[in-house]
């Protein structure tokens, strides 16, 4: 009994078979579990941006070097419980992309002897930082069937101008609609004696823009336009378009960035200089802006905008209220249903989460911390309203990605002043640093400083602000970067996928 013909154990061959069905439906089970539990890599593409001088190039390099050594990252809940295992720099999947250069920058900030500020953001970047990240189970099944305690998750952070941005102010206008704003305004600046304007336009009055096209007329243009931009950048002003003149990243000297506004024409022939430059600037807008939406704006599923609050106050009542239109045109980028061309564009994707970052908290006092965010809150009150009920989450806060200062108390005629204290550049050398306590003051009201920037006044009633500018301190790789609310950020950025 049990044997078969040729002396085979019939029990062994029913053994194997139910091993075998065993196998498979323990193979079916699995492939029905997958379905239902995410994969072990994800991606999560974090866009980066904020005006000239926010500190982007800092607070990508902070971000990177804190999630390697997350010690001090106590807010974000899974460096707090201990479950980032570790973090790699990867290349990132789009080998045609620059790789933003985070070796060199953190190594600019923290060397001995003369630690700086690294250089600016001016081109595209990206990073990939790949977490090693343990999670919970989510269930008896998840723990003890599959056993998957691990899973990788991929930070592809995408660095780029935030001139970029406001460019997308343009995509709604013709070259006509373009060129009557932007002499408005250059026609404004010679009211109030800005030299460049001034040269821009006797330049324009000298060319006759329904000649046939000229090129050097139209290199001159172009050129002294650029001066006028780049005047009204230094100066603090951020609305400054198009912004691949400023920054044009691979575009250097490419002919389709030589155009400048000009005085409306109707009738002028096919071969003008006016009819050339008009051609360039849709040609701007179709082959330059649109392709950098569509090939890597709309994927971003997180969003930071950088706003430098102290450095737009400094400038002056005219900056910062173009600072709060720039702020209100970068918020726009991310609702659906505002702009035709742009929601067709996403495709039914929407950035998630944005958060208003207003950065270089370290510059004051903790006790004034809270008064530096209800400046983007009050800027961008309506805009962010609107963008929740697009349904992004949104929030501001004040941060400092490197903390370069500590708190210090300032006595003076027996009064008690709280300041910070930190290395300043020298005003005798701007080569040599020194060490410095001061007193930076208090912020102004919000509400007077908005109310005087749109009633268009020079100078601010209270006088002229200003705040000091620290330096970085020399530290060794192995130290943690400080930081103020850095980990917070990015809680709310990527703390529920982690």
């Amino acid at each position: 009994m049990g044997m078969g013909k040729n002396g085979q154990d019939h029990r062994g061959t029913m053994r194997e078979i139910v091993a075998r069905r065993g196998a498979t439906e323990l193979r079916r089970a699995g492939k029905a579990v997958e379905t239902v539990i995410p994969d072990r890599e994800r991606v999560i593409r974090l866009g980066v941006t904020g005006l000239s001088r926010a500190g982007k190039t800092v607070f990508i390099t902070s971000l990177v070097a804190s999630l390697d050594n997350p010690e001090t990252m106590v807010e974000l809940a899974a460096a707090r419980e201990g479950r980032i295992k570790a973090a790699n720099l990867e290349p990132h999947p789009e080998g045609t992309i620059p790789r933003f250069p985070f070796e060199d920058h953190r190594r600019t900030m923290i060397r001995q002897g003369k630690p700086a500020w690294p250089e600016g953001t001016k081109k595209l970047s990206k990073l990939r930082l790949s977490l090693l990240i343990h999670r919970k189970p989510r269930n008896l099944l998840d723990r003890d069937f599959l056993g998957r305690h691990e899973e990788t998750v991929h930070l592809d952070i995408i660095d780029f101008p935030g001139e970029w941005l406001v460019d997308l102010t343009m995509m709604d206008k013709d070259f006509a609609s373009w060129s009557v704003e932007c002499l408005e305004k250059i026609t404004f600046e010679t009211l109030n004696g800005r030299e460049e304007a001034i040269v821009y336009l006797k330049q324009l009055k000298r060319t006759n823009t329904e000649a046939k096209f000229n090129q050097e007329n139209a290199q001159s243009l172009a050129k002294a336009f650029i001066a006028y931009l780049k005047a009204l950048k230094k100066d603090g002003y951020s609305r400054c378009t198009p912004g691949r003149l400023l920054q044009p990243g691979d575009l250097e000297n490419a002919a389709i960035l030589t155009f400048a506004p000009l005085h409306s024409r109707d009738k002028v022939d096919k071969k003008s200089l006016y009819k050339k430059f008009e051609s360039r600037f849709e040609a701007y807008k179709r082959q330059v802006v649109q392709p950098f939406f569509r090939n890597h704006l709309s994927k971003i599923d997180r969003q930071v905008v950088l706003v430098d609050v102290m450095a737009a106050i400094q400038a002056g009542p005219g900056p910062f209220e173009d600072q709060r239109k720039a702020m209100r045109d970068i918020l726009s980028v991310f609702q659906p249903g505002r702009n035709l061309w742009l929601t067709q564009l996403f495709q039914g994707r929407r950035v998630e989460k944005i958060l208003f970052a207003a950065t270089k908290a370290d510059h004051l006092h903790h006790s004034q911390h809270g008064k530096l965010s209800t400046y983007p809150d009050g800027v961008l009150r309506e805009s962010v309203q609107r963008a929740d009920n697009k349904g992004a989450k949104t929030r501001v806060m004040s941060i400092a990605a490197l903390r370069v200062t500590e708190e210090h108390t300032v006595t003076e005629d027996n009064v008690n002043y709280e300041g910070v204290c930190g290395w300043l550049f020298s005003k005798d050398d701007d080569s040599r640093e020194r060490e410095f306590v001061g007193y930076p003051g208090t912020l102004p009201d919000i509400g007077a400083l908005l109310k005087e920037a749109r009633q268009g006044e020079k100078e601010w009633r209270d006088g002229r602000q200003s705040f000091p500018k620290f330096l970085p301190e020399p530290r060794s790789r192995e130290q943690p970067l400080p930081h103020i609310r850095l980990d917070q950020a990015l809680e709310f950025l990527i703390g529920d996928l982690l």
